[in-house]
Formats: C-alpha cells, sequence, structure tokens
C-alpha cells in the first residue's frame, strides 16, 4: 500500500511539473507590429537667461505622433502589455550654430493618451492594442555659458519595442 501511495505523489508531481513548465511565459518575439505616425514637430524655445532651450518653455510646443499597437498574440492570449513605448533624449542637436552644443544635457518626458502626467523619456510605459496618441517634450540645459545665437533642432525617437 506505501508503494502505491508512493506512485501516486510521483506522478502528481510530475503531472504538475509539467504544468508549470507550460504556465511559464516563453521567451517568444512578439508577432505584430506597431506603427508610429509622426505628427506636428515641436517647437524649442529659450528661457530668459539663454541657457536652456526646451518644448516646454513659454512660446514652446510639444511633438506629437499616433502609435498603433496590433499583435495577434496579445489578442489571442488576452495580454494587455505586449508593446512598451519610451522617447529617450537624444545625445546631442541634429544641428546647432558653433559652440551651440557644447556643455549641453539633454532630457526628454512624454504623455501618453492625454494623461498630461509626464513620464521620463527613458523610461518604457506598457501599452494595449490599439491606438493611442503621444505628446513628446525636449530639453537642453546649457551647464555652462548660453545658446549662441543660430538655428537649433533636437531630434527625438519615439520607441515602440
Amino acid at each position: 500500500m506505501a508503494r502505491k501511495r508512493g506512485r501516486r505523489n510521483s506522478r502528481t508531481l510530475l503531472a504538475m511539473a509539467a504544468l508549470a513548465g507550460f504556465c511559464q511565459p516563453a521567451p517568444a518575439a512578439i508577432i505584430g507590429t506597431c506603427t508610429i505616425m509622426v505628427g506636428a514637430s515641436g517647437t524649442m524655445k529659450a528661457n530668459p537667461g539663454l541657457n536652456v532651450f526646451g518644448s516646454k518653455q513659454a512660446g514652446g510646443s510639444s511633438a506629437d505622433a499616433t502609435i498603433t499597437a496590433s499583435s495577434l498574440l496579445c489578442t489571442l492570449l488576452n495580454l494587455l502589455d505586449c508593446y512598451s513605448v519610451s522617447a529617450p533624449a537624444p545625445a546631442s542637436f541634429s544641428s546647432a550654430p558653433s559652440g551651440g552644443g557644447t556643455n549641453v544635457n539633454f532630457s526628454t518626458v512624454y504623455r501618453l493618451d492625454g494623461t498630461g502626467v509626464d513620464t521620463s523619456g527613458s523610461v518604457p510605459q506598457r501599452v494595449v492594442n490599439g491606438t493611442h496618441t503621444i505628446q513628446v517634450d525636449l530639453t537642453a540645459t546649457k551647464s555652462s555659458g548660453i545658446f549662441p545665437a543660430g538655428s537649433y533642432q533636437g531630434t527625438v525617437t519615439v520607441r515602440c519595442e
């Protein structure tokens, strides 16, 4: 009798181990698409001290885009967080006058779906399948001196991965 119970426990343990193997997330690629359509370009303005350029400065405006996430795997398994969106800060200006790009630190924030809540650009935020709006703000701060006169351009890459 003791032997039968031992076999039953072994089989139960084996079945539980097999089931646990199926329940763990599989390291697989997402099957689907995430499309980003760029909307309006933002506008960066200088602060009165001429040491900060930013789209959140007076007269500046955010850039915006539309993100459409669609994943069959997310739909089939009813997962709500298959894609992540982020908008990390660039390392430098795309273009700037001589000396304009030295001693500059860049930062970005973004807002999804009109929440009004700023998320640091380097922090990914999960999105569900569907269409989402994103507003992105870029700030460039000169650690010493002021920005020389001229034309500046900064490019933020919005990621959906």
